[in-house]
């Protein structure tokens, strides 16, 4: 089994193409760290529910759209070994200032994920 890192941000859709960018960086400077796969993925099909959704998670305002990512490691040690190197990584300094994103990096989630059941 594998391990994964799970991810949800609204990104303002005028800025999907800087997140774009951004995620492209950010995800190869993942793969060369030890991650084995990097996705990220937005809201095709995702409406308001009537209890929780996506949109409500991050509270989506007009005009941002929900982004969904993942990234999976070999194990929960290599997820931990790789995010070390990357925080460190000077390439993604830029990234480490919440102004200079092309999001609200409050509204954002995460979490480590360990695998149960693959098919």
């Amino acid at each position: 089994m594998s391990y994964v890192d799970g991810f949800v941000v609204p990104v303002p859709k005028k800025n999907l193409a800087a997140y774009r960018r951004l995620a492209r960086r950010a995800g190869r400077i993942w793969l060369e760290h030890g991650a084995q796969h990097y996705v990220e993925c937005v809201a095709d099909d995702v409406k308001p529910g009537k209890v929780t959704s996506f949109p409500q998670a991050v509270k989506l305002k007009p005009g941002e759209v929900v982004v969904f990512s993942w990234i999976v490691y070999k194990s929960r040690a290599a997820r931990d070994r790789a995010n070390r190197k990357v925080m460190a990584d000077p390439r993604l300094a830029d990234m480490m200032d919440p102004k200079k994103l092309p999001f609200d990096g409050m509204r954002m989630f995460w979490g480590g994920f360990k695998p149960f059941l693959e098919l």
